[in-house]
């Protein structure tokens, strides 16, 4: 009798999305035998889509049209140490001294068209040239930047949702205009309190600005509604603003009347009054219940409407416990109350300005992304690094952006077997992204006479980093949507 020899093609089968190409595996312990090599690596390759990304968009032409340069003009042009800053924030280090761990990264040295970055301390003394105008003109370079990524998108928003939120930086040193306010995880510090305006549909950096440390005014909160116009992007007609208690004023809700914007923002300190049976319960199931009415605080120019939510406070004593008589009566509720315009049943408003949780996770990712980091002793320094910081941040928005579009365009026979993609990427924290699309082995090398970039087909992802590149070829290659429009900024 002979057996039949079967092919257990499930154990030599590799991994989905991996190809054998004739590689065996490896044995590494703490005997093996290292040594070094003269080819140029890089653990960034996702940078390539990046560079491609700039020359899409036209990245320098809206730099070159849009920035205002400081008087100190730098070896590599102001353009150059802009981006080497944007690239260095892209790569995940928020501190500019940390230049010096890639002077010879290959990926960053080709860019730049260099054997080896400037040392940290050149890129410092251009942040140390930057002031208030060329913060100003970082916003109107991001600006014109939205256009035309939501262009390339075919995003075209009609109405989008703002949301407006202040945090703090704290400061251990002397900075100037650090002042000692509001600071709930560092009590008694100095600090800056940023005042930051995020899209709620996109998740991307609208507007905003460094603050000095004291509380913001009213004043200051309507001129900061103020300056939003200028910079939303063509096709929005309709903005809804959402904010909390600190951009409570007759000031902000002027300003936002005068602009047409509509706008919930939590009370502070007025007291409406409402009417006692125009509470109601839209949930059965729910305790809380919903009152509207129309109100006019002392010191504002007009009655304004305000919604408030009330939820019934938990017995916290025990059954088995006695409870003290009150001898006056003490409100069972706590109380939810908003400022707005909206005409919708109370519950729906605020159901609304629920939504709003999400800016708390924005802007703790900016923070971790480098809007902590303070680079210098000067307030003005200070205020336009906080702007490069956003721009840094909005970039990796827009090419996650495209990652997922370039994705969702390639073949199912090409999206067959493999095991990772871009699908979802959008939604990904920016820490999680920079794992799936930069930190990919790249190498550079020259062959008949073309430096290229080589990444490994051991690496699951490099399939969709090649769709991905293709995809940007392509559409580098089409007519651009702005070809025929010319570049315009606000000019102030």
């Amino acid at each position: 009798m002979v057996k039949s020899k079967k092919s257990n093609f499930r154990k030599n089968r590799n991994p989905k999305g991996f190809r054998s190409n004739g590689a065996k595996a490896k044995k590494i312990n703490a005997s093996t035998v290292y040594d070094t090599c003269s080819e140029q690596l890089s653990p960034f390759g996702g940078l390539l889509p990046l560079i491609k990304f700039f020359d899409l968009v036209e990245f320098q032409k809206i730099f070159d049209f849009a920035y205002k340069p400081p008087t100190r003009k730098p070896k590599l042009g102001h353009y150059s140490m802009v981006v080497g800053l944007l690239m260095l924030l892209f790569i995940g280090f928020n501190r500019i001294w940390h230049f010096s761990y890639l002077r010879l990264d290959a990926m960053l040295c080709g860019f730049f068209k260099l054997t080896r970055l400037p040392v940290a301390s050149t890129f410092w003394r251009y942040v140390d040239s930057l002031g208030i105008n060329q913060a100003h003109a970082l916003l109107r370079v991001m600006a014109l930047l939205r256009n035309r990524v939501w262009q390339l998108c075919d995003i075209s928003y009609y109405r989008i949702c703002l949301d407006i939120d202040t945090t703090v930086k704290t400061v251990f040193g002397n900075q100037q205009g650090a002042l000692k306010g509001h600071n709930p995880r560092n009590r008694g510090k100095k600090g800056y309190r940023p005042v930051l305006c995020f899209i709620e549909q996109s998740r991307e950096y609208l507007v905003g600005k460094l603050r000095r440390g004291e509380t913001i005014s009213g004043k200051q909160t309507a001129a900061f509604i103020a300056k939003i116009k200028r910079y939303l992007p063509d096709c929005v007609n309709q903005v809804l603003i959402r904010a909390d208690a600190e951009f409570q004023s007759w000031h902000s809700i002027h300003e936002c009347l005068k602009a047409g914007y509509n706008f919930i923002i939590t009370n502070k300190k007025c007291e409406p009054q409402f009417d006692p049976k125009g509470w109601y319960r839209p949930h059965r199931r729910k305790p809380y219940e919903f009152n509207s009415c129309v109100y006019q605080p002392m010191g504002w120019l007009q009655p304004v409407r305000f919604v408030a939510m009330r939820i019934p406070k938990q017995d916290k004593v025990a059954k088995e416990q006695y409870v003290q008589c009150e001898l006056f009566e003490v409100d069972r509720y706590e109380y939810r109350i908003f400022c707005t315009d909206l005409g919708r049943a109370a519950h729906k408003v605020i159901a609304e300005y629920d939504k709003r949780a999400d800016v708390e996770n924005l802007v703790g990712e900016a923070k971790r992304e480098g809007l902590d980091a303070i680079p210098s002793s000067r307030f003005k320094n200070n205020y336009a690094y906080f702007q490069v910081v956003m721009l840094a941040y909005n970039i990796w928005r827009y090419l996650k952006m495209i990652a997922e579009l370039s994705d969702s365009a390639r073949p199912p026979v090409e999206k067959s077997g493999q095991r990772q993609g871009f699908s979802g990427i959008e939604t990904n924290t920016l820490r999680i992204a920079r794992l799936r699309l930069l930190m990919i082995a790249a190498k550079v090398v020259t062959d008949s006479n073309k430096d290229k970039v080589r990444y490994s087909v051991q690496d699951s992802r490099t399939p969709a980093l090649m769709s991905f590149l293709k995809y940007l070829d392509k559409k580098r290659s089409q007519p651009k949507p702005w070809a025929s429009s010319i570049l315009q900024a606000d000019s102030g």
